[in-house]
């Protein structure tokens, strides 16, 4: 049950991580917004525990994962751009 959870909050995350920030060349479809948002929230937990926000084996929420997300489609948008150009 729990990975079913995980799927919706990513699918959810991925969602509005696509509606702050839009773009021409992201990812789209279903599926793929959804690994975008539990992407996000792998990321998300990782730094929050790097930085000391989240204990050792607590994950992050809803927040967190959209954050996540955020940062995986800037990321993304830096190498997608960089591959785009002619040469």
């Amino acid at each position: 049950m729990s990975i079913l959870w995980t799927i919706i909050i990513g699918f959810v995350a991925g969602v509005i991580a696509k509606f702050i920030m839009p773009g021409d060349n992201e990812p789209s479809g279903f599926i793929l917004t959804t690994i975008l948002g539990i992407v996000g929230a792998f990321v998300a937990t990782y730094l929050g525990q790097a930085l000391g926000w989240y204990r050792p084996g607590e994950g992050a929420g809803l927040i967190g994962a959209v954050v996540g997300a955020i940062v995986v489609l800037l990321v993304y948008g830096m190498i997608a751009g960089r591959q785009r150009r002619p040469i």
